[in-house]
Parts: C-alpha cells; sequence; structure tokens
C-alpha cells in the first residue's frame, strides 16, 4: 500500500514531560466547526480504518539525551513495552474504562524530521536538553482532553482537568525507622525540598491525604488548595488548550478571575452575580463541587481487577500533621481528623489501592534491590528470566497478587515486592483526567455519566495516564530521595514558616476562597 502524504503543519505541540512529548493534531484542538478534513495517519494503520482514524488524535514520541541512539528496532520494543504495560497491567487494576492504551504506529521519516523543527521553537528551555526521536516510531492515543465516553460534541466547550494526586497515604511498615514519616506524608515534606531549591516560590496546602479521604470537606479544601497553588499537580484544558496553571515556569502566576471568566458562561450561580469577587468565588465552588462528585462516582466496568484482593487501609495516620486543614482540626481539639471513606468504584480508591502495593515502604524494599542485585551479579543470565524488563503480560500481571509480607529469604520474592514497589511508584505519579463538557437542557443522556452542578449539567469522562512502569534501575535514586527528603524537613523544618491558613476559612459544609491580588 503506497504511504499516505502528512503534512507537520496539520500538527502541533501539545506538551511533554521528562520522558516524553506530545503532539496533537491541530484541527482536533482548535477546530469546532461541524466538518473537519481528515487528517492523514500512516499506512500501517490502514487507510481504510476509518473508525481507528478519529481515535488517533494525539502523537506521543520519545525523548533521549542526544548522545544516547537507540536503534528503530529499540524504539518500538520500548513503546511496546509501555503499551503492554497499559494494557495487561494498570488497566487490570484501574479499570478498563479509565486506562487507554492506544497502539504504536510507524510515521515516514521525513514527515518527523519537520516536525521536529517545526515544534522545536515551542518547547519550554528547560525541557530541550533531550531531543524528539525522529527513529520512525510513536504512540498513537486518544486525546484524554477530549470526552471519551460520548462522540466530539463540536458545538460547544469542553474543559479538562487534570490532576496529579501523587501518594495518598502514609506508610505503616515495620521498615519505616524515620518517625516523621509516619506523621506527615511524602508530598509535604518534598515541599519543602523543593522551596529550598527553588523550583516552586512557595509551600503548597495542597495535601493527597485531605483529597483521598472521601471527605467532601477535606476534598474541597485539597482542590482549592490546588487551584491556588496548581504547580504542577493541576491543569485546566478548554477544547485542548492550556487555559490555567503550571506553564514550566515558575514565574508564571496563574489568574483565577481570568479561569473564573472562561468557566462562567458553563458555572452558573443562583446568585445572579455576573462579575466580581463573590462571583469568582462561586464559580470555583462550583468546579470544586462538580470535580468533587466526579471523583467520588462510580464505574461499572467489570474488569478482572474486581477480583484482586483489596489492600487493608493503613492502620496508621489517615491524615498528615502537615496538611493546614488537619492542622485546624488539631488546633480546635479534635484528635483525628475525619475520613469518610472512598467508594470501591471510584477513581481515587482504585488509584490507592494500587499505590498501596508499597507495602514495605522504600526503606523495606532496598535491601530486597540489593539482593536482586547480588544474584544478578552472579547469574547475569537470569534476568530475563525474573521478568525485570518484562514482557509485561498476563503471567506478570499474575505475581503481582501475591500480598504476602513475610519475607523468606528468596529472590522471587524480592522480586514480586520489587515489581510491586514499581507498580505502586507508577500509580503516585499517575494524572487523572476528567472531561467536561455542558449539556442543553432538553438532552437526555440515560445511558451517560451526567453530573449536576447547581444550574447546570455536565456530561463526563475520566481517564488516567502517565502510566508507564517505573524502571528497575531506579530505586537507588528513590531510597537516596527518600533520605534527601526527609532529611532535609528534619533539619529545616524548624526554621520554616508554618503554612498560613489565612487564604482559606472553613464552613460547616464547604471550604470558601478568599481571593486577594498578587
Amino acid at each position: 500500500m503506497e504511504a499516505e502524504k502528512m503534512d507537520e503543519n496539520e500538527w502541533d505541540y501539545h506538551g511533554e514531560g521528562n520522558k516524553s512529548m506530545i503532539i496533537a493534531h491541530s484541527q482536533m484542538v482548535q477546530n469546532t466547526r461541524k466538518t473537519q478534513k481528515k487528517s492523514s495517519l500512516t499506512p500501517q494503520i490502514g487507510a481504510g480504518d476509518a473508525r481507528k482514524r478519529k481515535r488517533c488524535i494525539v502523537l506521543r514520541f520519545l525523548k533521549f539525551l542526544p548522545h544516547r541512539n537507540l536503534t528503530a528496532e529499540e524504539v518500538y520494543q520500548h513503546l511496546h513495552n509501555i503499551l503492554d504495560f497499559g494494557k495487561h497491567v494498570m488497566k487490570q487494576f484501574l479499570g478498563e474504562n479509565y486506562v487507554h492504551h492506544g497502539e504504536v504506529v510507524k510515521l515516514p521519516l521525513d514527515f518527523l524530521k519537520h516536525l521536529c523543527l517545526k515544534v522545536q521553537s515551542e518547547r519550554p528551555e528547560f525541557r530541550c536538553e533531550k531531543e524528539m526521536d525522529i527513529s520512525g516510531y510513536a504512540m498513537c492515543l486518544p486525546n484524554l482532553t477530549r470526552l471519551q465516553t460520548f462522540p466530539f460534541i463540536e458545538d460547544r466547550p469542553i474543559f479538562c482537568i487534570e490532576i496529579k494526586p501523587k501518594c495518598g497515604f502514609i506508610p505503616s511498615s515495620a521498615y519505616t525507622t524515620k518517625e516523621i514519616k509516619k506523621k506527615m506524608c511524602r508530598f509535604c515534606m518534598h515541599q519543602h525540598l523543593k522551596v529550598s531549591k527553588g523550583k516552586w516560590k512557595r509551600i503548597s496546602k495542597y495535601c493527597p491525604l485531605d483529597l483521598f479521604s472521601g471527605h467532601k470537606q477535606r476534598m474541597h479544601f485539597a482542590l482549592m488548595s490546588l487551584l491556588q497553588d496548581s504547580q504542577n499537580n493541576l491543569k485546566i484544558f478548554k477544547n485542548g488548550t492550556l487555559i490555567y496553571g503550571c506553564r514550566d515556569d515558575q514565574e508564571y502566576l496563574s489568574d483565577l478571575n481570568e479561569l473564573a471568566h472562561h468557566l462562567k458562561p458553563f458555572f452558573l450561580t443562583a446568585d445572579g452575580l455576573v462579575a466580581g469577587p463573590q462571583c469568582t468565588k462561586n464559580i470555583l465552588k462550583e468546579l470544586i463541587h462538580v470535580l468533587t462528585s466526579t471523583l467520588l462516582s462510580t464505574s461499572a466496568d467489570s474488569v478482572r481487577a474486581g477480583k484482586i484482593k483489596s489492600i487493608p487501609v493503613s492502620q496508621g495516620r489517615n491524615y498528615c500533621e502537615a496538611s493546614c486543614f488537619c492542622m485546624d482540626f488539631l488546633r480546635n481539639g479534635k484528635h483525628k481528623a475525619e475520613t469518610t471513606g472512598l467508594p470501591k468504584g471510584c477513581i481515587l480508591y482504585k488509584t490507592l489501592q494500587t499505590q498501596m502495593l508499597d507495602m514495605l515502604d522504600i526503606e523495606g524494599l532496598y535491601p530486597l534491590y540489593k539482593r536482586v542485585e547480588k544474584y544478578l551479579e552472579e547469574c547475569p543470565e537470569e534476568r530475563s528470566t525474573l521478568l525485570l524488563d518484562g514482557p509485561y503480560d498476563e503471567a506478570f500481571f499474575e505475581k503481582l497478587k501475591e500480598l504476602s509480607v513475610e519475607d523468606n529469604g528468596s529472590i522471587e520474592y524480592a522480586v514480586t515486592k520489587i515489581q510491586q514497589y514499581r507498580v505502586a511508584m507508577t500509580a503516585k505519579d499517575c494524572s487523572i483526567m476528567i472531561a467536561l463538557s455542558p449539556t442543553i437542557q432538553e438532552e437526555r443522556f440515560e445511558s451517560r455519566p451526567v453530573i449536576k452542578a447547581s444550574r447546570t449539567s455536565f456530561l463526563y469522562s475520566v481517564s488516567i495516564l502517565d502510566l508507564d512502569l517505573k524502571p528497575y534501575e531506579n530505586i537507588p535514586y528513590q531510597y537516596n530521595r527518600d533520605c534527601k527528603i526527609v532529611n532535609h524537613y528534619l533539619k529545616n523544618s524548624q526554621n520554616q514558616d508554618e503554612p498560613t491558613t489565612s487564604l482559606i476559612f472553613l464552613e460547616s459544609e464547604e471550604c470558601t476562597l478568599l481571593l486577594h491580588k498578587v
């Protein structure tokens, strides 16, 4: 079959992380007309497969340092490992409705060279130390800033809120030696180190344990804290374009009033206010209400994850002592922050359960890593047998179900715990994508998920991305970073000002934002 012509001008830079870059089809991002020009894809997908073409909205490319030259075959295998891990492992833990693993496609080399040059000027400067791979392969994925449960609605806007929730529990492992780790979550301690290094200007009031509590007041507080200091943990898109959140620039200060301006036509408030601080506050409260309801909504998929034994919720604290919300509770004489618990089918519950595969903490995991390394020094030919580099198939998934923490001294036990830890770390670093589109009053969607706000209803879909398995070789780095975060906090926390709660006031049922000029 003769290759279809691919035009780099039809594709735009969408964003990138440390290991990959996303390129979106420009007409899918910008064009809201009812008739759109059909995009061209690779001949390997097939010219007649229109259904797949419609779903192929973004291309994901790997990134490498300039001196690291991988062959096209190595890139292809790397991408297939990512695909297989999402399909056979994370989809089983998180649910088929939430995980979109995509497919690996081959692209014309001339197209890739021109595309790489085209997007280079749009990349953040500090991301340019790594280069986009142009060996010929990419992952073809649905654009998760769009609704995934309903055909593309071209005549109305679609908002997408990307939340990176981070780790939602405090370790209670017997191997955890630092007492502070049993009182404060990793995210809150890490904030002190990041601020000291200049990555962020101030400590965020967001605490993952508040979001994962299932208690609506704590969840409202957590989401409002993310809106105030989004860092790289919250982004908001409108029709696929970033309108709010971190843009990889610490000097960028998000404007809540501008965000409210975008949301105002769709989050009508009952008081009828159309401008001013009170209007902005009410609109953001409506947004937070919708997000909370969506995060707590349950999925009806019958994926095999239902057969996985639930991991008991940590017997440690259900709150973090660094949380501004919980500090207020303690000051008011309450001995324990309230937690309602998460509905078992909701995305936060499934994410938390996967995170809790880290049952030993990195302090208990690191000696097992050294045990495996010693074994591989003696028997290097056994590495493939241990499945440290895949394949990530059903057999790999089955071995993750062994939840015993009784160490029998075997290599098999060590490898199982290491693989569980790698999956848990993947879940700790994933992003939740919530796409919302307002419905028209007379529309009826009995079989479609709908969330109701005060005066508007929204079609919605929930998806998860950033689900690449964390590398086995990164375990020493994770151990050293954990030590660095804890030691820095213990050394410097006494000299730090306690995070103020002056911007947020707690009410009986919800959190209220007090806006101020920065």
